[in-house]
């Protein structure tokens, strides 16, 4: 509904009479029209990128708590020979607690695939997946404590409040499906950084994840909060109700100018109600197929909670959503690692293979980035019985599809695991991966706000070049493509 046509008096709010108001805001609705029209262009093209990108979309499967790396996907052997004895050469001077002697891994490991990548006997499933997976075995951070870790692998700072990875993703890349959002972010922790682990900070609002969780204890359905309109409510009385807030919010954009808050509010509006049509029939999984149920784990009571997670995330992505995250806890084994770790394995194991098996089968991976890890890794000295510690100076993620190496591994660790000590990845680095992969330069991809040019990476960052499929070069922007917007 194009609001100036229903304003009756030549007057409008704050004085302003009707041709003063088209007269003042001509150029603004002109420079919106333009924007949208250059957006969906774009994205048609895929010119939003600074350079050919070789992922569209993004799945994070996210461990609350910090599996530990020797026991999932950094084999050391060493461990079962000293196991009990000293750890041979200085702990790090700052550590979260005090650990004792080496403490062996309960489960074996094995090689798998034709890559013969070591993994643990606790992911048999994804095992089988292994030359699919880049294992980056040498990650490290520099936080001990679970919200600054949290804070830094999802926004890149462990000390301010920054926009979150999803945040920058769909900022950077906008949605391929203008009826859902760009950025979801499926049963997230509320602890540990909360909101501002899928917050767009001082990016528009319209930036942020929408969150998916269980409503209401049914934990057989997510849902999105207040998506469905009010009881009683039709979806054409709020239709009308929507169209006058649209009217007063954009008199005021045409009395202030230029107000990117105010303008990303009525675009969640709008997306909002868009959104009502179309996201229910993305997260309706009664009509998946049982084969398709079964492929993910959805027939076992023990598996069938992430194997929602991940089946909605494959949905999702499908429909157009940019960047998916799923989340799982509570991975945090400062004792009972063995019982808990097992449990925790169990649940995420078939339905993350299904994920990856069903994006092959539609042809989905090879332009899908899958990435799976925790905040830090875990001390491979034992922390009183049968834990281990938090341990942010060696960790390992690993990623699928979207332009990464298959069957490779890249970095390493000392020989029992403590610290990364070759071709070391930083979380800065790990991040400019990700955008590099998308087809963003994450020096280029900035927002100024304070009167600073801000990034994910911050003023650091390197791509990991070693574990893409190819390079990627050149550029194909479009008016300088992404870029710093103020």
């Amino acid at each position: 509904m194009n609001f100036l046509s229903s304003i009756d008096s030549p007057r409008s709010f704050c004085g302003v009479t009707r041709r003063e108001m088209l007269q003042r805001s001509a150029v603004g609705f002109g420079g919106l029209a333009l924007q949208a029209m250059l957006g969906q262009t774009q994205r048609e093209t895929g010119s939003w990128t600074h350079h050919p990108s070789a992922a569209k979309r993004v799945i994070f499967l996210f461990m609350h708590g910090g599996p530990s790396h020797v026991d999932t996907f950094d084999y050391k052997p060493l461990l079962a020979r000293d196991h009990d004895k000293p750890l041979p050469f200085a702990k790090p001077r700052v550590q979260f607690a005090q650990t004792g002697h080496l403490m062996a891994s309960p489960w074996s490991f094995r090689r798998h695939g034709q890559s013969g990548q070591w993994v643990s006997e606790l992911f048999p499933h994804v095992a089988e997946m292994s030359d699919e997976l880049c294992l980056i075995k040498s990650i490290h951070g520099s936080n001990e404590a679970h919200g600054g870790a949290l804070l830094k692998i999802h926004t890149g700072s462990d000390t301010f409040v920054r926009p979150s990875m999803g945040s920058w993703v769909s900022y950077g890349l906008g949605s391929e499906n203008q009826n859902l959002p760009a950025f979801v972010t499926i049963q997230p922790t509320l602890g540990h950084g909360g909101v501002q682990n899928f917050g767009s900070a001082f990016l528009p609002a319209a930036y942020q994840g929408v969150r998916i969780g269980h409503q209401g204890g049914d934990s057989k359905r997510l849902s999105i909060p207040n998506l469905k309109p009010p009881e009683g409510i039709t979806r054409e009385t709020q239709g009308r109700g929507l169209a006058y807030l649209e009217r007063l919010n954009r008199l005021q954009l045409g009395a202030v100018g230029q107000d990117a808050y105010l303008e990303s509010r009525i675009a969640s509006f709008e997306l909002a109600f868009r959104m009502q049509m179309e996201a229910p029939h993305w997260m309706d999984l009664s009509g998946v197929s049982s084969q398709r149920a079964k492929l993910y784990g959805m027939d076992s009571a023990h598996t069938e909670r992430f194997a929602r997670q991940c089946l909605l995330a494959a949905r999702l992505s499908e429909a157009g959503v940019r960047f998916v995250q799923c989340s799982h806890a509570y991975w945090d084994q400062h004792s009972q690692l063995k019982k808990d770790h097992q449990r925790l394995a169990a649940e995420v194991d078939k339905p993350i293979a299904g994920l990856l098996q069903d994006l092959k089968a539609r042809g989905l991976l090879e332009d899908t980035l899958v990435i799976w890890g925790g905040e830090f890794g875990r001390t491979p000295t034992a922390q009183g019985k049968d834990g281990r510690d938090h341990n942010p100076h060696a960790f390992t993620w690993w990623m699928a599809g979207g332009g990464v190496r298959g069957g490779f591994s890249h970095g390493a660790t000392d020989e029992y695991g403590y610290y990364a000590v070759r071709d070391k990845v930083h979380v800065h680095d790990l991040h400019a991966t990700i955008l590099h992969l998308l087809g963003l330069d994450h020096e280029r991809l900035t927002y100024r706000y304070a009167g600073r040019d801000f990034r994910l990476t911050d003023v650091d960052g390197k791509v990991v070049q070693p574990i893409l499929r190819q390079t990627i070069m050149g550029s194909q922007s479009v008016g300088g493509g992404v870029k710093s917007v103020g």
